[in-house]
């Protein structure tokens, strides 16, 4: 037997496969507000949508435009949902003559100047978000930054980890213990996380807007003049024309441990790269046009599949929360919204993912170095551009091998993580969720990719009409179905606090804003060999 089998065994008993009731769920999901003629919206964000600095469940991202939705860590799989479709019901009630996009490859694009970018008021904390997408805008363009997606977090009870720990007889703190065993989860999630792109993909097409004016590999679909596409392609936005950097393509971060991470992260936020100090943090007026100079401004500049996560403290960085206390969450970043869901995602879909995300719990993890990482790097742009291809092959250290054989032992060995979360939770959903991919695995024309060109070419509309079609078809789903009373003064309560909350902020007399980033910066020392600056209460 397997050591992957092995392990999987010791849970099944009733008492230890109760252990896994207590798995956290979140989802983070993007969208863009369109107007009627489906262009990105130039209003300002709503004001009944609250504060995008300090609303707890709805923000924006990059864009004024791109709102981003946030649910509650949460057990139940249904709570999560209902939780997300009221802040749709309720966000629908209050977009005048607008609606939201359901792809993830943006809508009809203006040039750069026309994309808003996301201002968070007058505090250092808002003044520092605004820069920091300034500069974004100003390194990859402001057209990437309007890609949307779903971010997916993940975490395990410390009733798991903690039977885990006594198992295996670790002599690390069971802190220590968790942050180490998500990093083997990690590194296996990047070896496989291309199974999902090919799954879960569905942006194989764009509005030749998108690449106005730019190199690209995209072929016009059929006689549509207005969309662009790549023929065996799954998911643009994980391609070169979404959230990837060739000034990051150097950077090799190290997933081996904590340590490395941070310390790879570190300096490429400390050191300075020549394209960037080109263009100077500030403009000839003195404002900041990015946050610095160096190859990332924060570790959130760092496009990744997964990231380890820490709920971090007021004026926190990220790595220095990692640092001081380990990772509490993995946040899954490689999912597209799925067009034809309002929701952007289904109860399916997550069950397939958390049986994946036990499948790299459980699966043999080695440590990595740069072969691997530049394997990872290969086969997502592989299965970004060619996933359907049935003869597609992929990197399997220094050899290749056929992606849908590759598939499939994945898919069976998830049979016995699927089993599992099925005793656990007393359902048939997970075996019933891997079921529905391995259809996908065995015929391309079930992938959602391949579903949105063949429904652009059956009902002879172009990409941008499809979207179009779906996002009025979502906006009835939500406005057929207002939120009560009750709820509703929720939400109005929780977006007055959120603007009460950001006025306390910058009614507070602050220092100077470059004095608030030095000291930011100051947490990131880390890098030149000492220890991160440990922020209290």
């Amino acid at each position: 037997m397997s050591n992957f089998r092995q392990r999987l065994s010791a849970m099944t008993s009733s008492k230890k496969a109760a252990l896994l009731t207590g798995i956290l769920r979140g989802i983070e999901k993007e969208s863009l507000r369109i107007n009627g003629d489906g262009e990105l919206s130039q209003q300002r964000h709503p004001q009944a949508l609250g504060s995008a600095l300090t609303h707890p469940r709805i923000t924006t991202d990059y864009s004024e435009a791109l709102l981003e939705f946030i649910t509650e860590p949460l057990g139940d799989v249904k709570e999560l949902l209902a939780q997300l479709d009221e802040v749709h019901r309720y966000t629908y009630a209050n977009i005048d003559n607008e609606s939201l996009w359901v792809s993830s490859m943006p809508c009809m694009l203006g040039d750069d100047d026309e994309i808003p970018v996301g201002l968070y008021g007058t505090s250092n904390t808002g003044k520092m978000k605004t820069a920091y997408r300034l500069g974004l805008g100003q390194r990859y363009g402001r057209k990437m930054q309007a890609i949307a997606g779903i971010h997916y977090n993940f975490s395990l009870p410390d009733e798991f980890w903690a039977n885990l720990h006594e198992e295996e007889k670790s002599t690390l703190s069971l802190q220590d213990f968790k942050t180490q065993r998500y990093f083997s989860l990690i590194r296996n999630f990047r070896r496989y996380f291309w199974i999902l792109v090919y799954l879960f993909g569905a942006a194989p097409a764009v509005c030749k807007s998108f690449v106005r004016g730019q190199e690209h590999s995209l072929v016009p679909y059929g006689n549509d003049t207005h969309s662009l596409h790549m023929p065996e392609g799954t998911s643009l936005r994980m391609g070169n024309l979404g959230y990837q950097s060739a000034a990051q393509e150097k950077l090799i971060v190290c997933y081996n441990n904590l340590d490395t991470y941070i310390r790879t992260l570190c300096k490429a936020i400390t050191e300075e790269h020549p394209t960037y100090a080109e263009i100077g943090s500030k403009d000839e007026e003195g404002k900041h046009q990015q946050l610095n100079t160096s190859l990332l401004q924060i570790e959130n500049e760092f496009y990744s599949s997964i990231r380890p996560k820490r709920t971090t403290k007021p004026g926190e960085t990220a790595l220095n929360a990692l640092a001081s206390r380990g990772v509490e969450y993995i946040e899954v970043r490689c999912i597209d919204l799925n067009p034809y869901a309002p929701l952007g995602i289904t109860e399916e879909q997550i069950h397939f993912l958390d049986s994946f995300l036990m499948y790299c719990v459980y699966k043999d993890s080695p440590e990595t170095d740069e072969l691997d990482f530049r394997n990872v790097l290969e086969n997502q742009t592989r299965i970004v551009n060619q996933g359907r291809d049935p003869e597609l092959s992929l990197l399997n250290g220094n050899s290749e091998r056929k992606m849908t054989e590759w598939a499939t032992e994945i898919l069976n060995d998830m049979e016995a993580t699927s089993a599992l979360l099925d005793t656990v939770y007393e359902t048939k959903q997970y075996k019933q969720s891997l079921d529905a991919q391995r259809i996908k695995l065995e015929d391309p024309g079930q992938t959602p990719s391949a579903q949105i060109l063949a429904d652009m070419k059956s009902q002879d509309i172009s990409f941008f009409r499809l979207a179009m079609n779906l996002a009025d078809q979502h906006k009835a789903y939500f406005t057929d179905r207002p939120l009560d009373a009750e709820k509703t003064a929720e939400f109005v309560t929780m977006a007055a606090e959120s603007h009460s909350k950001q006025r306390e902020l910058e009614a507070v007399e602050e220092i100077g804003f470059d004095q608030f980033l030095a000291n930011y910066y100051e947490q990131y020392r880390c890098c030149s060999g000492k220890s991160p600056q440990i922020l209290t209460e």
